[in-house]
């Protein structure tokens, strides 16, 4: 792995750390309880007869899948980029 993609994985665990911290409470979790709802976690983002109606709630959908990507990333994963890379460094 190169340097470019060791940045871009050690800023992805940087900004995960900082949703887990962000939204790690207990009213966090009231929240994303929200959010959930509005964004339309758990359901269907279709409206029949308006594409307009249908890009908006895919959007709020986007954010919703965004933000549970960073809270579900592990850190593990830099571990497993860094390990193969340091018998590289002179």
């Amino acid at each position: 792995m190169g340097e470019d993609e060791l940045a871009q994985e050690l800023e992805l665990a940087r900004r995960a750390a900082s949703y887990r911290t962000l939204f790690g409470s207990p009213v966090a979790e009231r929240v994303l309880d929200d959010l959930a709802y509005f964004c339309h976690a758990n359901s269907t983002v279709h409206v029949i007869g308006d594409p307009y109606g249908t890009a908006q709630l895919e959007g709020r959908r986007q954010v919703w899948l965004r933000i549970q990507h960073h809270l579900g990333f592990d850190p593990a994963r830099i571990v497993r980029v860094i390990e193969p890379n340091k018998e590289e460094t002179p």
